[in-house]
């Protein structure tokens, strides 16, 4: 039995599998239709979402299963004090696969130890959103047709934002990939993600100017100052709207330069630019479902 707790679970050559399957899965949905016919997947969700829960439930529902869970915190036992250990216990008497987002970090490690079924980290905290970085590897590989020999500028909160962390720690094992850091100096990339980048020898670049590297960029990965990650309200209302990415940005992009965005967007990224074919996160969110399809079928051991 396996669970999923970080994007490096899975070896490359896995990766690479898991991928051909959810490009599969997109070619031909109807083969999969009823693959988890009478099996079981438990959403538990002690943190807002909405991409993240609906694409796993929408996931499960289209190979045919069923989907059991809760969508609060408040609205489980965890209200009155039950510990995730014993939730987990329980859920895996209810159904075959559970899908866990916490608020801690850890936490859907701590469930993996005690459970008896399939645990996927579906984000704790500001550490690992691992089926995001999954998607993420999947929309690159899909539109551009490899996952390595580029540059990507990854903007915004790179300090809280746990999809960040997550893609810088899975491209590190591909060749050829130089990343560009965009933030404001509070909001830089912590320092052990560029000790590693450095013990690597993986080229990096921070700067605070977006316009200045957008001619540079084959990726731009834009993220939104999360207001539930900062300790104060002032903080945040003064990064809030640090960068938007306007059309006058795009045009200093090159024309095969793909932005992606893990969602939801705030302000980071102007409605204008929805239009730009160089604008990928809507397909980005479509590949979650396939890539999300995938994962269950391979964690069930049902391909």
């Amino acid at each position: 039995m396996r669970h999923l707790m970080s994007p490096l679970d899975f070896t490359t050559e896995e990766l690479d599998k898991l991928f051909d399957l959810a490009n599969d899965i997109e070619a031909h949905p109807e083969k999969y239709a009823h693959s988890c016919a009478g099996k079981i997947m438990a959403t538990c969700f002690y943190e807002p979402s909405t991409r993240t829960r609906l694409s796993f439930e929408s996931a499960m529902t289209r190979l045919g299963g069923s989907v059991i869970g809760f969508s609060d915190a408040n609205s489980s036992s965890a209200a009155k004090g039950e510990s995730v250990s014993d939730t987990i216990r329980v859920i895996s008497c209810y159904a075959d696969i559970c899908a866990m987002r916490h608020p801690k970090e850890g936490a859907p490690m701590v469930a993996s130890e005690k459970s008896t079924i399939p645990v996927i980290n579906a984000g704790d905290g500001g550490h690992q959103h691992p089926t995001q970085t999954l998607t993420d590897l999947l929309t690159i590989r899909s539109l551009k047709g490899r996952l390595d020999n580029f540059t990507i500028g990854l903007c915004g909160d790179l300090k809280f934002g746990r999809t960040v962390h997550s893609l810088i720690n899975a491209l590190v094992r591909y060749e050829g990939i130089k990343f560009i850091f965009i933030s404001p100096e509070e909001l830089r990339v912590p320092d052990y993600i560029t000790d590693m980048l450095r013990e690597k020898n993986i080229p990096y670049e921070e700067v605070i100017r977006l316009e200045q590297v957008m001619p540079d960029l084959d990726f731009l990965y834009m993220t939104r100052v999360q207001k539930e990650r900062f300790f104060n309200e002032e903080d945040y209302i003064r990064l809030k709207d640090f960068y938007i990415l306007d059309t006058a940005k795009m045009d200093l992009a090159k024309k095969d330069m793909l932005v992606l965005h893990p969602l939801p967007r705030v302000n980071e990224i102007s409605v204008e630019v929805d239009s730009d074919p160089r604008a990928g996160y809507f397909k980005q969110a479509q590949y979650g479902v396939y890539v999300r399809m995938a994962l269950i079928l391979t964690l069930l051991e049902l391909v």
